[in-house]
């Protein structure tokens, strides 16, 4: 079972004793078992999905709605070009439409409209490469902090799909861009505890939450990185994943694409598999430093939801992400040094500078995650599951190829508390040729 801990040495507060390093209770004896160093084998990642609205160009969003927007104010434009986006993806069309001042209902009712159908063919394309139908699924759970309705994302996509009525979801609401990793902790012990696959999405649209504009340079910084996506993931039991006759054991085939129809509203171009390599969860960390909680925040106003994003973000993280990250592999006798892919959310190039500096990463060790920062944007949870796929796939680059079979991968991801999730990841076997 894989072990879901908060890190040790968390924060002290002002007047509070520093929160203890503790396992998840269903975890340490499981932990206690298998003794420093090792670990009891985790859920599987199988099958990888991607759904993306329209793209659109970095470039043509300033120059068909952000110019505008800002008063074609010289700062604003300096902030668009330093972004480090070449292009993002929006259900909104904002050549045509202007959301700034829809109110939170009008922009729920969008959301409602338009995630269903992206999620569906996210979810579709995994269980595709896992070569699976929705009807052998135990657990769906979705991830997402960009709109709500009820019944929930997660209730509509198990009927759209065609998942069994007996199916278990969990709906995770607000955490922000690091949400990915604690639904992928609880996706995991689920698969642990019951022996049945599960599936998580995460999807986000942050183009829907375009704010009215003021001189407020945290909502210049936040239009120029966000865009939306929607990335599903198929974890299996390990004895599942590979036992002969298919990914589950039973000889199953992808479903075809017309059994279960997505919802209306489907945008172009169609979700993606990416085949690579099998990953096993090993173990995920966290921590959170409750005395900067206002440095990021999510905010339900009457005109959508607002973020606000401190430049001082970037000083909190470099504190914390080494003793973090050395914590989550010294528990496996894994070094630094010994990762051989970096899945970094990358919440912006000064993010990706930080983790790059304090753990004294190779230049390129971080190429996946500029790469995807360049296609798609950050795009809240989903995001480091597009640099996490992208690894697995083989990477960016002429000479880039997946990690070898056997080897560590390191997902990391930041958001509001501050929040810092961590996850250390096995390359399965026939991910990569062997070396030699």
């Amino acid at each position: 079972m894989v072990t879901v801990r908060a890190a040790a040495g968390a924060v002290p507060v002002a007047g509070r004793p520093p929160v203890a390093d503790a396992a998840a209770p269903a975890a340490r004896p499981a932990a206690a078992a298998a003794g420093r160093g090792r670990s009891a084998p985790g859920a599987v990642v199988a099958g990888i999905g991607v759904a993306v609205p329209t793209p659109v160009g970095q470039e043509e969003l300033w120059q068909q709605r952000f110019r505008h927007h800002f008063g074609d104010s010289a700062l604003a434009r300096r902030i668009f070009a330093s972004a480090g986006v070449r292009r993002r993806h929006t259900v909104v069309d904002l050549a045509a439409e202007d959301p700034a001042d829809w109110s939170t209902a009008d922009r729920m009712r969008r959301y409602a409209r338009e995630a269903p159908a992206l999620g569906h063919r996210a979810v579709v394309a995994a269980l595709a490469e896992a070569g699976l139908t929705a009807a052998d699924v135990g657990q769906l759970t979705v991830a997402s902090c960009t709109g709500y309705d009820t019944p929930g994302l997660d209730i509509r996509l198990a009927g759209s799909l065609g998942m069994p009525v007996d199916a278990q979801r969990l709906l995770v609401g607000h955490m922000g861009c690091y949400a990915a990793l604690p639904a992928l902790g609880a996706a995991a012990d689920h698969v642990a505890a019951r022996g049945r696959p599960a599936v998580l999405l995460c999807l986000e649209l942050p183009s829907l939450h375009l704010q009215p504009a003021d001189a407020d340079t945290q909502q210049v910084v936040t239009h120029a990185l966000f865009g939306d996506a929607a990335v599903a993931l198929v974890l299996l039991p390990p004895d599942a994943a590979t036992a002969p006759g298919g990914p589950a054991g039973t000889g199953a085939h992808p479903p075809p694409a017309a059994a279960h129809p997505p919802p209306a509203g489907a945008h172009p171009p169609p979700a993606a598999a990416s085949p690579g390599g099998a990953l096993q969860l090993v173990d995920v960390v966290a921590r959170t430093d409750p005395g900067t909680a206002e440095l990021m925040t999510w905010q339900v106003t009457d005109l959508g939801f607002r973020m606000g994003l401190s430049p001082e973000v970037p000083a909190v993280l470099a504190r914390h992400v080494r003793p973090v990250t050395e914590q989550l592999l010294a528990r496996h006798g894994v070094g630094v040094d010994e990762v051989a892919g970096w899945a970094v959310h990358p919440g912006g190039p000064r993010i990706l500078e930080t983790v790059e500096d304090e753990l004294g990463l190779a230049p390129t060790a971080l190429d996946a995650s500029r790469a995807v920062l360049a296609e798609y944007g950050n795009c809240s949870s989903p995001t480091v599951l597009l640099v996490l796929d992208r690894i697995r796939s083989g990477g960016t680059g002429r000479d880039a190829a997946p990690p070898p079979a056997g080897s560590p991968v390191v997902a990391m991801a930041f958001g509001p508390g501050l929040t810092l999730y961590a996850a250390l990841f096995r390359v399965g076997a026939g991910a990569a040729p062997a070396a030699g």
